[in-house]
């Protein structure tokens, strides 16, 4: 399994991102789907039991990757690809403008 990202809204924990060789997944806790108040993080990723699964970075999640001058400074500070979307959002979101927050899962943790 590739690298995973806990994805946060209001720091509430709503689900889990993930980069796999078929792509990338995002899945919903189902803890989270049965919470009445459930809310999805984006339109284009309604709430639902089954996984999302892209060839490329969910939209979504890749408009929260600092562009221009920003993701210039990202790149040279952590010495990161600027294609390594996964990479980019892990290191550069956890702490975004909204209320919508990227968080890494450390390998050995859940």
């Amino acid at each position: 399994m590739g690298r995973e990202a806990r994805i946060f809204l209001y720091d509430k924990a709503v689900g889990l991102l993930s980069d796999q060789d078929k792509g990338y997944v995002f899945q919903y806790f189902e803890a989270f789907l049965s919470e009445p108040a459930a809310q999805a993080v984006s339109f284009t990723l309604p709430l639902q039991k089954e996984s999302f699964i892209s060839k490329t970075m969910f939209p979504f999640f890749d408009g929260l990757i600092p562009e221009g001058w920003l993701l210039g400074v990202a790149v040279g500070i952590w010495k990161l690809d600027p294609r390594d979307r996964m990479g980019l959002l892990l290191t550069c979101c956890g702490e975004c403008i909204g209320a919508v927050s990227v968080m890494p899962v450390n390998e050995g943790s859940q």
